[in-house]
């Protein structure tokens, strides 16, 4: 894949993913008046949750992205960090963070 292309790729990647770090910040709702409720109590546990999980997964992909940056700047980015083997360039532009081939992902899961 064209270094400029993948660029690219892994700056929209980036942005999409800071975005929805972004987004998914916690903000307390201090104004509600029943907030001794304890559905409203339940509700909240389960979506500060939700959202903390969300942002462990978004952060997992900014890392991701992190390393594919790294592979780039050293000139290995589009091979397999297991095999050495070339990633397909559809898949980069899918996935522009990909570390394995699909073969190799599929082996892992």
């Amino acid at each position: 894949m064209d270094p400029d292309r993948a660029r690219e790729l892994l700056q929209a990647e980036r942005t999409r993913i800071e975005r929805a770090l972004a987004q998914a910040a916690h903000e307390d709702d201090a104004e509600e008046a029943d907030d001794q409720d304890p559905g409203n109590l339940a509700a909240d546990l389960y979506q500060d949750e939700f959202d903390e999980g969300l942002r462990d997964d978004l952060e997992a992909q900014l890392a991701a992205v992190e390393r594919a940056e790294g592979r780039l700047e050293s000139g290995t980015y589009g091979l397999s960090v297991q095999s050495g083997e070339p990633i397909p360039d559809e898949r980069l532009e899918v996935l522009p963070a990909a570390e394995l081939t699909v073969d190799e992902e599929r082996k892992q899961a």
